[in-house]
């Protein structure tokens, strides 16, 4: 989950909450079962979904206001954790959580809409990450006769950082390598 809707999901929570204790055990239980029965909602479809992104899609749905369920148990949430914060503070308090949301919500979108997110940012962050360790040996990524001559000798490292490197033409010398000593 990403760091901003942690961060969303714990400042809607007041720092009072936790920090001080309230007159009644029945109170701290009513405010800690609203989170558990909101969290459960979470965890329950991660735990029954063939989809590994269930947990995310989950949240996604719950920010976006989709999950009756996780409606009311917000809702409730909410009027519980507003019961400590003095009336002329509500407003400001509940604008806050509503702004939050928009800002996980944009930052969500424009995380996505960068340039090299997605299915292959792994792979380019592999391969750029290969390309210095390369570099850090003295060593072109581009270059076919270092590659070869790294074949030649067996220095499987090199090898490996070249193919993770992705800067030999895939047609080019890589087809029909001598096995690495």
């Amino acid at each position: 989950m990403p760091a901003a809707r942690l961060l969303v999901l714990a400042l809607l929570l007041p720092f009072n909450a936790f920090a001080s204790t309230l007159d009644d055990d029945a109170d701290d239980w009513r405010l800690i079962g609203g989170m558990l029965a909101l969290m459960q909602q979470v965890v329950h479809q991660a735990a029954h979904s063939p989809d590994p992104q269930a947990a995310q899609k989950s949240v996604d749905a719950m920010l976006a206001g989709e999950n009756a369920e996780a409606n009311r148990l917000a809702s409730g949430l909410m009027d519980e954790i507003l019961l400590d914060v003095p009336a002329e503070h509500r407003d400001a308090f509940i604008a806050i959580g509503r702004d939050l949301v928009v800002l996980a919500r944009r930052e969500q979108a424009r995380s996505a809409a960068l340039p090299g997110r997605g299915d292959g940012a792994r792979a380019r962050e592999e391969a750029m990450q290969a390309r210095k360790e390369l570099h850090a040996m003295g060593l072109r990524y581009w270059d076919e006769q270092q590659f070869l001559e790294a074949v030649k000798r067996g220095d499987r490292l090199a090898v490996e950082l070249y193919l993770a490197a992705r800067g030999l033409e895939s047609s080019g010398p890589a087809r029909n390598l001598p096995p690495a000593r």
